[in-house]
């Protein structure tokens, strides 16, 4: 209870929603910019059960924004690097590694032993993927997208508007602007992934308003934050 006061005094959270989060399980997809911070807050915030799947190693230039790591990392596997920070921390957190890929293959049977996926991908491919299996599988999920000093959020849950609805199809190669061409400012990074674990928390515990129906664009460049809403497509 004194470790986790601050959340139970949050109104409408109390001893209850503590509960809730200590049996809940959360898998986040992709230990990079966004990855790390949502688990770091997820961890602290008493989730019972984190997954992380990420098949790539650490690299010099990853430690300007993926705070989970440092340069004795490097080469390591992310997923593993990233729970072995995380069990210093926070011990008592249930942490399940996954290092592969997500594919069309195995996506569905990993969705299943979760309550909430984060979406902390950094290509569309992936993006797309988690997005149609979660929606296939009713599986709620947080997406988040990064780039220079511009994000944004958007969450998912049954009956409300998908990824889909804001973009029908991947983008072609080279049409849009990638973290490679105008970098990411790691702050910002962090800022996103921070909003996802706060709407995993919001939809695990029933508190507050989800992103759902809205995409939230944030500009870290003037600090204007806009909410734009979502409507899905007729189906005719």
């Amino acid at each position: 209870m004194e470790r986790f006061e601050r959340n139970v005094a949050v109104e409408g959270f109390g001893v209850s929603g503590q509960e809730k989060l200590r049996k809940a399980r959360v898998l986040v997809v992709g230990a990079g910019g966004l990855g790390c911070p949502a688990l770091l807050y997820l961890a602290a915030a008493g989730v019972g059960t984190l997954g992380v799947i990420d098949y790539d190693t650490v690299s010099l230039s990853n430690l300007q924004r993926q705070v989970l790591y440092a340069p004795v990392d490097i080469g390591r596997l992310k997923a593993d690097s990233a729970v072995e920070k995380l069990q210093r921390l926070y011990p008592d957190v249930c942490y399940r590694v996954h290092p592969y890929a997500l594919t069309e293959g195995n996506a569905a049977e990993l969705f299943r032993d979760y309550d909430f996926v984060v979406d902390g991908c950094d290509n569309y491919a992936a993006k797309f993927l988690i997005n149609d299996v979660c929606v296939r599988e009713r599986k709620p999920f947080s997406h988040g997208a990064v780039v220079s000093l511009r994000g944004e959020v958007m969450t998912w849950a049954p009956g409300h508007a998908d990824y889909r609805a804001v973009f029908s199809a991947p983008p072609d190669e080279g049409s849009v602007p990638t973290p490679a061409d105008e970098g990411v400012l790691g702050s910002v990074a962090g800022l996103v992934g921070s909003i996802q674990a706060t709407e995993a928390v919001k939809y695990l515990t029933g508190i507050g308003e989800l992103l759902v129906d809205r995409l939230l664009l944030i500009d870290g460049r003037t600090m204007c934050f806009r909410s734009l809403a979502i409507v899905p497509p007729v189906q005719l």
